[in-house]
């Protein structure tokens, strides 16, 4: 995964930029704004918008995403939400080209977002009460995969500087 993100960022030659969506209300739903959290906390080179902080959520997702029109020609955008699965895909992390699409698991879809998105099975689709799956949500299965994305997104960062690279030959 952390290949592929290199590749991509290189291949797209602009600005690479980091949406993590997600809230702090609800456990499963903070995958997104930890992984957020802790880019942040290791000075990560590149623009993140969304933390436990300062999380982008439905609300205010449009006005964020304004903001990243403003402020960056062209990024290249990379997703990182939770989502709901089948329950031998908990803990799984899946990097997808295209769009994410928010809220799809829980009825509620917004517009999809992103180049290239992160999905983390943060829970098992209970197809009548999808909101309760995220609130029941084990707060150790969502620190665990916004450390593992965390690192995969840092490694792709190391990956795509050259002087890094050329010293690892």
């Amino acid at each position: 995964m952390a290949l592929e993100l290199a590749r991509l960022h290189r291949s797209h030659g602009g600005d690479m930029v980091f949406l993590c969506i997600g809230s702090d209300r609800s456990t499963g739903d903070s995958y997104g704004p930890f992984v957020g959290k802790m880019l942040k906390e290791q000075q990560f080179p590149h623009p993140v918008f969304g933390t436990i902080e300062e999380p982008v959520h439905a609300l205010n997702m449009k006005k964020v995403l304004g903001e990243i029109r403003c402020r960056f020609t062209d990024p290249l955008i990379v997703s990182i939400d939770a989502c709901l699965g089948d329950t031998h895909r908990i803990g799984s992390i899946l990097f997808n080209d295209g769009p994410l699409i928010p809220g799809y698991a829980i009825r509620n879809p917004l517009p999809g977002v992103g180049d290239c998105h992160f999905k983390g099975v943060v829970n098992h689709l209970d197809p009548y009460f999808p909101a309760d799956s995220l609130n029941n949500t084990r707060l150790d299965t969502v620190l665990r995969l916004a450390e593992i994305t965390s690192g995969i997104i840092l490694d792709s960062t190391r990956l795509s500087i050259p002087e890094i690279r050329e010293e690892s030959v």
